[in-house]
């Protein structure tokens, strides 16, 4: 007997760790068990062939609001080319509510409920045996005509759950998700953690070992899934200090915290890492304090923004800040005030999301009361509740892919700043530039990054006349050169580059080697190859006029931006061999 284990995830890099953890718990069964990982990109007819080849005997689809649709098309065309397969479902978007998706899914013999590994392991070992589903916690299954639900299994030990990555061969060129705790002590009316309040944790031991095995492996990043990782402040603290002290200088830990749980011992043993050893992922959600109630947060505003702030002072974290629009309470004017502050504590990333009325969450419940009317389909997204109509819905929406290409691509560093002081706060920007896209039909089109620079230029010249045209000329081509060494100028480009002949003498000049401390020998022609120089005639962070030639040396970059390296260098030369720029 054959059983096909199916995860479709959102993108190539992901992986779906739910399910190979069912695999590493279930081996040893008397059947064969095989993983097979599709996107949700790929085309439903190819997932299909692929599937109806395999010749399973069962196949088990792995379920979430990113992939149920495309699911439930495969398991309707599956059983009608292979209607003697058994179809399996699991995972949170049919565990709610299973009964009722074997109504609705005649197609699907058996569906798991909740934590899924004792479950698969004891049907895996048992099916075909004439066991009795009755007997098996867990699970809802069909039988003739009749809908079964059995109980829910118990919790389970954290420390049972099998270490699934010892080969990481099968995971290359993917994000690795890891998680030490499953569960939340908190409430949020709108996440399904808040179901799971006993908070259950893997011991710091195994831990250990496991961080050591992607530490050895110079894994590039490690996703914990962990729902608050900071809850246990003596768990997060003995994980941080590991990392630190063992940090192989390329690994990347990614951490969902809570910010109000942060400690000045947290900050002190930030300050000793590297930068680019962790990310902190901090939801707001809202700062307007009657919605935070209503959805059963607790935040101490001020505390948060301090906190945010004492992190960014180090310079070493990125840290990605939260918003979900739709939330309830929240109208159009709160929720900008929102976006200002949040976006005032200066991110290195802002995610702008949308409400997601989950089936099983608190906010399911009161969907009604709230006037919430949301998507009939996954991901079940807000359309417009009692405060917030689908007009103001749509402006958020533009904002949220304006936010996107000009503020989380981290492409426009010196511009952004610049044009914020010409607008009235940080929303009414985006959402001016948005109405600006929206008047020239540019909304979801694809550009070329040149493209971008343009549009956000003739924005700028159109809806702030007291902008300097050279300022912002300048400023734009330096965050060009920050992140590539482009080779098209744009045409209204008003620096200078070095001629072919100056930049052969200036990366053979003696002393030149002082710019690039890290190659070690200096090679005049692997220098040349990594970095650009350009001439410059502002401050780009006063704005002031300065003559000044700036080195973009590409071969060692920033970490938590991905920027050039940049250095002030002197004794230019032209072509000539005449000294120019400020010497």
């Amino acid at each position: 007997m054959k059983l096909l284990l199916c995860a479709l995830n959102a993108k190539y890099i992901h992986s779906n760790l739910a399910v190979y953890s069912l695999m590493a718990y279930a081996k040893g069964a008397p059947m064969e068990l095989k993983l097979a990982e599709y996107t949700i990109n790929n085309r439903t007819e190819e997932i299909l062939k692929e599937i109806y080849r395999e010749k399973a005997d069962i196949v088990a689809f792995s379920c979430y609001i990113w992939n149920i649709e495309q699911v439930y098309e495969l398991v309707r065309e599956l059983h009608k080319v292979a209607p003697h397969i058994s179809i399996w479902l699991g995972g949170p978007e049919v565990s709610y509510d299973a009964g009722k998706v074997l109504r609705e899914h005649p197609e699907v013999a058996l569906v798991m409920m909740g934590e899924g590994e004792e479950t698969f392991r004891q049907l895996t070992e048992s099916w075909g045996t004439g066991m009795e589903l009755s007997t098996v916690d867990g699970i809802a299954y069909r039988q003739g005509e009749e809908i079964h639900c059995n109980a829910m299994r118990p919790q389970m030990d954290m420390d049972k759950i099998p270490f699934v990555y010892e080969d990481l061969d099968q995971f290359k060129n993917k994000i690795i998700y890891y998680e030490t705790s499953r569960g939340c002590p908190f409430s949020c009316s709108y996440c399904l953690s808040s179901i799971d309040k006993r908070v259950r944790f893997r011991s710091f031991s195994l831990v250990q070992k496991e961080l050591k095995h992607f530490l050895d492996h110079d894994v590039k990043q490690v996703k914990f899934v962990d729902r608050t990782f900071n809850c246990n402040h003596k768990h997060a603290m003995e994980i941080w200090e590991y990392i630190t002290k063992h940090d192989n200088g390329i690994t990347n830990f990614h951490f969902e915290v809570s910010a109000d749980l942060l400690k000045d011992e947290d900050i002190q043993l930030f300050e000793r890492m590297r930068p680019g050893l962790i990310q902190l992922e901090i939801g707001v959600q809202s700062t307007y304090q009657p919605t935070i109630g209503e959805i059963r947060r607790t935040m101490d505003l001020e505390a948060l923004k301090k906190l945010v702030a004492r992190v960014k002072a180090l310079g070493n974290i990125h840290q990605h800040l939260d918003l979900i629009a739709g939330l309830p309470l929240e109208d159009y004017g709160t929720f900008k005030k929102s976006f200002d502050e949040v976006f005032s504590m200066q991110p290195d990333q802002l995610q702008l999301g949308f409400l997601k009325v989950l089936k099983g969450s608190y906010m399911h419940e009161k969907s009604k009361d709230y006037e919430i009317a949301y998507r009939s389909r996954a991901p079940y997204e807000v359309l417009k509740t009692k405060w917030l109509s689908y007009d103001e819905i749509l402006k958020l929406k533009e904002v949220e892919e304006m936010v996107e290409l000009y503020y989380n691509s981290a492409q426009y560093t010196k511009t952004l700043p610049y044009l914020l002081t010409f607008a009235k706060g940080s929303y009414a920007f985006f959402r001016e530039l948005a109405t600006f896209y929206y008047q020239r039909n540019q909304i979801g089109v694809k550009h070329s990054r040149l493209s971008y620079y343009e549009l956000l230029r003739e924005f700028a010249l159109f809806a702030y006349p007291e902008v300097e045209e050279g300022v912002l000329d300048q400023l734009l081509m330096y965050d060009l050169y920050l992140r590539e060494n482009i080779k098209k100028r744009p045409q209204w480009g008003n620096t200078q580059a070095l001629e072919k002949k100056a930049a052969t003498r200036f990366y053979r000049m003696e002393g030149v080697e002082k710019y690039f401390p890290q190659m070690q020998p200096y090679d005049s022609k692997l220098a040349a190859g990594n970095s650009h120089v350009e001439r410059f005639f502002i401050d780009v962070d006063t704005y002031e006029k300065k003559d000044w030639w700036a080195l973009f040396d590409y071969h060692t970059r920033n970490p938590l931006t991905y920027d050039a390296t940049v250095r002030e260098v002197k004794g230019i030369e032209d072509g000539s061999g005449k000294s120019i720029g400020n010497l």
